[in-house]
């Protein structure tokens, strides 16, 4: 697993702050609780120069999960747009990983946050493949969990907060521990729900299949992406619970996610999953996706922020 890159600035309610300095107290509430809500975006470099993929539905979401938890925070969404493009030409990166971060800081005693004040951070730094060298080109090995995915209405799996990915890391750290990349969880009935921190997406008979949104798994915006570039492409899409053994007779399996991108799986509790390898499906929606996100084709979605045409405009 890679380390954090350490880049030169951090961005902090306002104002641009040493890597270094960029500090909470040990008793700050999201520190003691989880409750810090987070983004995960990339930003890529492209014929224009760097831009941020789909920034705008990373900030919604954002914005969504501190609007569930009770977590209200000044800044607009263009100010932390123009904060984003600032930090990547204030750090020099052409490509890199942006985690926006509202947090409730030191003040509040107890469970209850309301003494708290909000703030809000922006590091970035490089950060490549996700589940390792080759595994975009070549696939992954995974298992499903033995830990499943909570159970609606307990805490909201629709909202990105720090507390929801203790799960998460359960599931991660069993798969490494046997000897697999990546896990896949099931939801409280049973059926399919997501990866530690991926959707994942069924191929079978060239219709694509994936959970739905059930209050067991994150609506993540990489999912979005596919399933849009899948529908232009003509490929069926279905959202649709399932059981796990589809995993085992499927022609294709793959992740989605920010990180992740698009990572196909190349084999399930060590059943090999289609030929063993990336299939047609997966490599056509990863080379679109690739394509999309470098620049390389057309984004007729309006999905990137041009850092370069963003601080211009502002």
């Amino acid at each position: 697993m890679s380390k954090i890159t350490e880049t030169d600035w951090i961005w902090h309610d306002g104002e641009f702050v040493p890597w270094a300095n960029a500090n909470v107290h040990v008793l700050c509430h999201s520190l003691q609780f989880g409750s810090s809500a987070f983004e995960g975006v990339r930003c890529y470099n492209t014929p224009n120069g760097p831009a941020i993929f789909r920034l705008q539905d990373h900030l919604t979401r954002l914005r969504n999960s501190c609007k569930i938890y009770r977590m209200d925070f000044e800044y607009s969404d263009d100010d932390i747009t123009r904060a984003c493009c600032d930090l990547v030409q204030r750090n020099g990166l052409d490509a890199c990983y942006i985690r926006p971060m509202v947090l409730r800081g030191y003040g509040a005693t107890g469970m209850v946050p309301f003494d708290s004040p909000v703030e809000i951070y922006l590091p970035c730094w490089p950060w490549g493949a996700y589940l390792g060298e080759g595994a975009l080109e070549n696939g992954v090995d995974v298992c499903v969990s033995s830990w499943h995915r909570m159970a609606p209405n307990t805490i909201p799996a629709i909202a990105k907060v720090a507390g929801n990915y203790l799960g998460g890391q359960l599931i991660k750290m069993e798969a490494l521990a046997n000897g697999f990349a990546e896990a896949i969880a099931l939801g409280p009935d049973g059926m399919l729900s997501e990866g530690s921190g991926q959707n994942v997406f069924v191929v079978s008979k060239g219709a694509l299949w994936t959970p739905p949104i059930d209050g067991t798994l994150l609506p993540g915006i990489t999912r979005d992406t596919i399933m849009t570039l899948a529908r232009d492409a003509g490929i069926p899409v279905h959202e649709r619970a399932m059981p796990r053994e589809v995993l085992y007779t499927a022609d294709e399996v793959f992740f989605t996610g920010t990180a992740a991108e698009v990572t196909p799986v190349r084999s399930v509790d060590r059943i090999t999953v289609g030929k063993g390898k990336p299939g047609p499906v997966t490599g056509q929606l990863q080379k679109q996706f690739l394509d999309v996100v470098n620049g390389r084709s057309p984004d007729s979605h309006g999905w990137l922020t041009v850092v370069r045409d963003a601080r211009s405009a502002a």
